[in-house]
Parts: C-alpha cells; structure tokens; sequence
C-alpha cells in the first residue's frame, strides 16, 4: 500500500495529568547498576504489570544487572519517563516511539516485534449500530453519523493511523464525520465502551482484540470487527543512546540481542508477539514524517 504521506489537519497531541507528571518528575533516579524500562499502557494495566515483570526477570538474567519494571499510567508519562531518564528502555508503539527518540537524541529503536513491520488496526462496531463487516479497500461509509471512539491521543493503532484513514478514505475529520468523538484512553477500554454500546464504533489494536478475544472479556453478542487496516509499521524496543555510558561499551548490543533471543513462548504471548527482529529508526520514518507534518513534535 501507499504510506501515509501527511493528514489534512492538526490533531491534538495528546498529555499526561499534571499529578502524573508531578509524580515522574520528582521520582529519583534509578541506581546506576539498575536497567529500568517502562511501557505504554495500551491494555489493562493489572495484566501489563503481570506480564512485564517476566520480562524484567528474564533480562536481568540475560543482562546479569538488576532490571526493574514501573508502569506508567498514559502514553504520554512513558515518553516523559524516557525524556528525563527515568527509565533507559521502553515498550513504544510507533509515534510514542519518535517522540522519544526525538526528545532524547541518540536514542535507537533495536528491536520490534516479527509482526510489528505489518501492524494493523481494527475497527469495531456494536451490533446495534447495525454496522456489517466490510472487506474494502476503504474505510467502510456506514461509520458517518455514529458516536465514535479512539483509544489515548498518543496511539498509533488506536487514533493516528486510523484517523490517516478515515480521512484519505471519508474525505473529512473525525469530528466532522461523527455525530460524537471521544479516546477511551487505551485498547482495553476502548473495546468496552463500544461493547457496552457508550459508542458505536471504536478502532483497536488488533493484537490487543485478539488478546481480549483470547482473556474472554469480548462479548460477540455485542461487538464485532467491521474493517481491517492497511497496514503500518508500529511498537517497537527503543533505548537511551546514552546506556553504554552508564552499563559498559557494547551494553546496547547485548540488550537487543537479549530481546531477540527471547523465545520463550509465556513471555512471547504477553506482548503478544511470535518473536524480535531487529528494528532501526528509518523504519519509523513514515511515522515521523507525519508526526512532523502534523507538529505534533516539540
């Protein structure tokens, strides 16, 4: 497919709570032998802290160095995180990734998931919406009208790839193609609030329905997917470039081979991902250059 080239118009980044960041900002250092990472909370928060404290305990073997999990409560608190060194490794989706590495410079994506360079999104619907599944090329029409929701403003899966569509596909802007917009705030929700019938219509990750799908907290009866994206290149491992100061030279390398030999199928099906490749920075260039068209970068 085409790469999204640029959206016809700006769109609000989104920002962590005040308290949040009060919070992040006033939080210590980690001790200088201590690899802290974070992630973004795209999915319910008690299962993420469930699933990446494993992975904490599986570098730290790998690593021979204490590693620490903190979960963040927004997309925008894992960035702030990053920026102020809170934490030197993180789990980011494609544009949380680019503000990172834009507000931490040699910052280098060094892994990504085997899926991750095909990433898609889909949409949902409520049965009562009387939405049907739609196979197109494009955006189905049927979405005009309805009561919408995203996930959290900062999401690629869950509102910038998605909104891309809507308007190369819809020829208008989410406010002027539904009757009502709102962001959930993650996938998790995003699923339940259009469940629920609060909105008509949403758009998910699709690992993250596929993961709901599995845990059984998606009720068929009442919610279906209506459209697949295109797809796009998404999460990915991003680390400070300043790790090999603080951990010994060629601590990088040891880092991303660590996450590229992790085969364990447990902690695989937590992202879940069938496996890493290899990721680099160019990769998120077409993400980048939207983000930059959009000024959405500080």
């Amino acid at each position: 497919m085409e790469r999204p080239s640029m959206l016809r118009r700006p769109m609000l980044a989104g920002s962590a709570s005040l308290a949040l960041l009060i919070a992040l900002l006033g939080a210590p250092l980690a001790a200088a032998n201590t690899l802290v990472f974070t992630a973004i909370p795209d999915e319910d928060e008690t299962r993420l802290q469930q699933r990446f404290q494993a992975v904490a305990d599986y570098l730290a073997d790998e690593l021979e160095i204490e590693v620490r999990f903190i979960p963040v409560t927004s997309y925008a608190a894992s960035v702030t995180a990053f920026r102020n060194n809170q934490v030197q490794l993180a789990w980011f989706g494609g544009f949380t990734g680019v503000q990172a590495r834009e507000r931490v410079p040699g910052s280098r994506a060094i892994a990504q998931g085997v899926e991750d360079p095909e990433y898609k999104s889909y949409f949902i619907a409520n049965h009562q919406s009387g939405l049907e599944p739609h196979s197109g090329d494009t955006a189905p029409e049927g979405l005009r009208g309805l009561t919408f929701s995203f996930g959290s403003q900062s999401s690629t899966s869950g509102r910038l790839l998605p909104e891309y569509f809507l308007r190369e596909h819809l020829g208008s802007s989410p406010d002027e193609l539904f009757a009502r917009v709102g962001f959930s705030g993650n996938h998790s929700r995003t699923i339940s609030v259009v469940q629920s019938g609060a909105y008509q219509a949403g758009v998910v990750s699709y690992k993250a329905w596929e993961n709901e799908l599995e845990a059984g907290t998606i009720d068929l009866e009442r919610v279906q997917v209506i459209w697949e994206s295109p797809p796009y290149p998404d999460y990915q491992w991003t680390v400070r470039g300043d790790v090999d100061e603080r951990f010994g030279e060629g601590f990088t390398e040891r880092l991303q081979q660590a996450l590229l030999d992790m085969d364990d199928p447990e902690l695989l099906a937590s992202f879940p991902r069938s496996g890493f490749i290899p990721a680099t920075n160019d990769d998120y260039r077409e993400i980048l250059d939207v983000a930059r068209q959009l000024e959405l970068l500080d």
